[in-house]
C-alpha cells in the first residue's frame, strides 16, 4: 500500500513541475521601452520583457524624424511590409533573439499571435535639450514617435482577437543637435553685388541673402543703443536668412563660392533651415551697429530672438546671436 502512495505522490510532482511555458490570454507591453534592430533604418522596432516580445517590421525611413503638424501618420497592416508580431517563449528572451543574424536556437516560441488587419499609426514631437540653454538657443536632441495600432485584429492560436486601440508606445529616435557657432564669431563676409553677409565654418554657413544694405549699411555711426533695424523676410526678396550644411569642406576662401552671381554647384548642401519672418520688436529683427575707428566704418551684425526651419522642425539662435563685423 505504501508503494501505491508514494508512486502517486511522484505522479503529482511530475505533474505540477513547471515546464516553462507561458500562457498568454492579453499582451501588456505599456511599461517596457522599444528599441531597435537598426537605429538608422527602424525597420524592427520591439519591446522585450522576460518570456516575451512585441515586434513592429516596416519598410525603412517610415518612422520620420520630422514632427507631425497637424498630421497623424498612417501605415495599413498587410502582414507583408507593415507587420505586428507577438511572440510568447518558454525560456528568458533577449536581443539576440530578435536581431541576431543566426539567431539562437532557444528559447522556443512557445505561441504567437500575427496581425491581419488594422493601421499603425504614428504622431512625432521634436524633444529639446533640457533645461534650456541660458543664452535662448534651443537644442533638437531627438524625436518622440508615439505609435497606436487602430482596429487591430490578431491572429492567435485560439481565433482572432480585435482591438478597437491597442497603445504600442513612444519609440525616442535621438539626433545631433544644430548648434550654430563659429570659429571667428566677428569676422563674418560681405559680398556688396551678391548682397550677401554670411558667416561660416568649414562645412555650414549662415547667411543673409538679399541683404538690404542700403538701410542697414551706412557709413554714419549709430547712437548708443541705437542700432539700425530690419526684419527677416521684411519682403518676400529682402534679407533672407539660411543656415547650411554642406556634404563636403567650403573651399578656402569662401568669397569664391559666395561672391559670385551663381552659386558653385560643390560643394553640394546637405541641410537648408530658413529663418521664419520677422515681427517688429518682437522676433526676426537684424540690429546693425556702426563704428568709426581712423577711417574705417565697421558693421556689427547681431540677429535677435530668430527662429530657423526646415519641414516642420524648428530651433532657435541665441536670444542676441552675433553674426559678425563686417568692414566694407
Amino acid at each position: 500500500m505504501k508503494k501505491y502512495a508514494s508512486l502517486l505522490l511522484f505522479a503529482l510532482l511530475l505533474n505540477g513541475c513547471d515546464d516553462g511555458d507561458l500562457t498568454v490570454d492579453t499582451i501588456d507591453f505599456k511599461e517596457v521601452t522599444s528599441t531597435s534592430c537598426d537605429p538608422i533604418t527602424n525597420t524592427l522596432i520591439y519591446k522585450l520583457k522576460p518570456q516575451e516580445s512585441l515586434l513592429l517590421n516596416m519598410p525603412a525611413d517610415k518612422i520620420i524624424n520630422e514632427p507631425t503638424v497637424g498630421d497623424t501618420l498612417v501605415y495599413k497592416i498587410d502582414n507583408v511590409n507593415y507587420r505586428v508580431v507577438y511572440r510568447a517563449y518558454d525560456g528568458t528572451v533577449a536581443k539576440e533573439n530578435i536581431c541576431g543574424a543566426i539567431p539562437p536556437k532557444t528559447p522556443n516560441v512557445t505561441e504567437e499571435w500575427f496581425a491581419s488587419a488594422g493601421t499603425i499609426q504614428i504622431v512625432t514631437k521634436q524633444v529639446e535639450k533640457t533645461p534650456a540653454p541660458t543664452d535662448g538657443h534651443t537644442e533638437i536632441t531627438g524625436y518622440n514617435h508615439s505609435i497606436i495600432f487602430k482596429n487591430i485584429t490578431f491572429e492567435k492560436p485560439t481565433g482572432p482577437q480585435i482591438e478597437k486601440e491597442y497603445i504600442f508606445g513612444d519609440y525616442l529616435t535621438p539626433v545631433d543637435p544644430v548648434i550654430v557657432s563659429f570659429l571667428e564669431p566677428d569676422n563674418a563676409k560681405y559680398c556688396p553685388d551678391q548682397k550677401k553677409v554670411y558667416n561660416n565654418n568649414t562645412a555650414n554657413s549662415l547667411l543673409i541673402e538679399n541683404f538690404d544694405a542700403a538701410n542697414l549699411f551706412k557709413n554714419e555711426v549709430t547712437p548708443p543703443t541705437q542700432p539700425r533695424r530690419g526684419l527677416i523676410n521684411s519682403t518676400a526678396t529682402t534679407n533672407n536668412v539660411y543656415y547650411r550644411t554642406y556634404n563636403t569642406t567650403l573651399p578656402i576662401p569662401t568669397t569664391g563660392y559666395y561672391c559670385q552671381e551663381k552659386t558653385p554647384t560643390s560643394p553640394t548642401v546637405k541641410d537648408t533651415w530658413v529663418g521664419e519672418t520677422g515681427v517688429t520688436n518682437v522676433s526676426g529683427i537684424i540690429e546693425v551697429t556702426t563704428t568709426l575707428i581712423g577711417t574705417i566704418y565697421t558693421h556689427k551684425i547681431v540677429l535677435k530672438n530668430v527662429t530657423l526651419q526646415k519641414g516642420n522642425s524648428k530651433f532657435k539662435l541665441a536670444t542676441e546671436f552675433v553674426l559678425g563685423s563686417v568692414t566694407p
